[in-house]
């Protein structure tokens, strides 16, 4: 396997345990906790478990106010996660890969949930007394979120040439390579 085998693998895992993660978490906000009757679970003062239902897309846009708009946004959602796949194929750094699988499995997380319940579930909510700076999100929004800043980070401060593209890494023996 060469490395840009192994980092496309390493992004389909990354990308798994980020979707596997948020469903069990998700199905435990909706079963065992029963968030959506209890409302609200204080956990600290600056952290509460809030039930939220998250019709639209980022931050309420492209509300889905019928059966229809909810079809045409999990198709538009399920369109990106697409695009995201096929540049997790085509791109060649490490960093960027990892970047993109955050990406793609809280996508998937998302769209499984709008596809199976209507709605996005989020639960957590990051509060400062009355100051919110962040709506009420979940797992997936976190690593969509994550994945989205370092791309634009390294996008902005990696100087073009500082990674090394797995094509062109030498091989430092960590890799085993059969001769045909």
């Amino acid at each position: 396997m060469d490395k840009i085998q192994k980092y496309r693998l390493q992004a389909i895992m990354l990308a798994s345990m980020v979707f596997f993660a948020d469903q069990a978490i998700k199905y435990a906000m909706i079963g065992p906790l029963q968030l959506k009757s209890r409302g609200v679970i204080h956990i600290i003062s600056f952290f509460d478990l809030r039930w939220a239902e998250n019709r639209g897309v980022s931050m309420g846009f492209l509300t889905a106010e019928s059966e229809t708009a909810r079809w045409a946004l999990v198709a538009l959602t399920a369109a990106i996660a697409i695009g995201v796949l096929i540049w997790i194929w085509r791109e060649k750094l490490r960093g960027d890969i990892l970047c993109l699988s955050l990406v793609l499995g809280g996508a998937m997380g998302n769209i499984v949930d709008r596809a199976r319940y209507g709605y996005v579930v989020d639960y957590a909510d990051l509060h400062f007394g009355s100051f919110r700076p962040f709506f009420i999100f979940n797992l997936a929004d976190a690593a969509i979120s994550i994945g989205v800043a370092i791309l634009l980070l390294r996008a902005i401060f990696m100087k073009d040439g500082t990674e090394t593209p797995a094509e062109e890494a030498p091989n430092n023996g960590n890799d085993i390579e059969t001769a045909e």
